[in-house]
């Protein structure tokens, strides 16, 4: 792979100048994006992945579900369907994508989930609703430049800064660093707990934040507990099990439970990764599997698996959490 990006390294001006040109095109009005009269919050990234969206969305879900009626809206990534398809009993991760169910599972009763790879006219279908949402909640997002979002959440890994990669296919970025421009808020995700202040400040000056926009950070909590569809257990009682992935980044898992003296097997699967009958049938034959909370949603309709099958949830927890839940709620109202 890393051979590949060193002889494809001369595309990288031309990937960089077709995606200015495009950022461009809608700075300058020749290419339209639409506002709203309610708010739009974008949760996204300039890099392909990894840097934790699904459990930021989760957060503001939380956050916002008492003061408002949410949706979020997603594209869907590889699922069968194609439109508008709003999360209900009837859906599975195959319909609507992993993150998206994994959205509707936890959270049904308190946010309309719903997908559609265009997201004006998602937006319009949610608005006709019954109980239409006052709020909606775009995930990855922040390159769908035909809809202008109220409060624009830049996220970026704290071992994978954005200040410090190129645009693809050499790099990891979907469009020049520039792009960051359009966020008011940037999270540095997925920072170990004992961050001191002066890397902070280092990571601050290098991502050299303009002055309509003010930098947080976060990091991963891991559960205590695995799940399954029947139980929950404390994490310690489980050991000598079969690990499976299928997000981008599984480092800072491996990184947790290898420091909670856990022995298993890890098989890793590449993001978003459609589970085919033979790995399933591999799968069967393990004793005692964990997982994540999206490969579960992927995985959880496979009856022979059911009672050997948990997951490990984490959330999103917010450094300072305080000063960010009130500036994102002020940027809320001012739009």
């Amino acid at each position: 792979m890393k051979f590949l990006r060193i002889i494809l390294f001369p595309v990288v001006p031309f990937y960089f100048v077709v995606t200015w040109l495009r950022n461009k095109f809608y700075d300058w009005g020749l290419k339209e994006s639409k506002s709203y009269d309610f708010p739009v919050v974008c949760v996204g990234n300039l890099s392909t992945g990894g840097t934790g969206k699904t459990p930021m969305v989760e957060y503001l879900i939380r956050l916002l579900k008492d003061d408002y009626v949410l949706a979020t809206l997603s594209r869907g990534y590889k699922r069968e369907t194609k439109g508008f398809v709003l999360a209900s009993e009837a859906e599975t991760a195959n319909t609507i994508g992993d993150e998206p169910f994994q959205f509707y599972y936890k959270y049904q009763d308190q946010v309309h989930v719903a997908v559609d790879e265009n997201r004006q006219e998602g937006i319009t279908i949610l608005r006709q609703l019954e109980n239409k949402p006052n709020l909606i909640i775009l995930d990855d997002a922040f390159q769908h430049r035909k809809v202008k979002a109220s409060v624009n959440i830049l996220l970026t890994a704290y071992n994978n800064l954005y200040t410090d990669d190129i645009v693809l296919p050499s790099g990891d970025l979907r469009e020049p660093r520039s792009g960051a421009k359009r966020a008011q808020m940037i999270v540095v995700t997925k920072c170990p707990d004992s961050i001191t202040k002066a890397v902070r400040q280092q990571i601050i000056s290098r991502i050299n934040p303009k002055s309509h926009q003010t930098v947080y950070f976060s990091s991963i909590m891991y559960s205590d507990t695995v799940c399954s569809a029947t139980e929950s257990k404390p994490l310690s009682q489980v050991d000598n099990f079969t690990l499976v992935t299928g997000i981008a980044n599984p480092k800072p898992l491996l990184e947790f439970l290898d420091n909670q003296g856990k022995t298993y097997e890890h098989i890793g699967f590449k993001d978003h990764y459609n589970f085919t009958e033979e790995d399933i049938k591999k799968l069967q034959e393990k004793e005692q599997i964990l997982t994540t909370e999206k490969d579960y949603m992927r995985l959880m309709n496979h009856e022979s698996l059911i009672n050997k099958l948990y997951y490990l949830p984490i959330e999103t927890k917010v450094h300072n959490s305080g000063s960010f839940n009130k500036r994102i709620k002020e940027l809320i109202e001012m739009s």
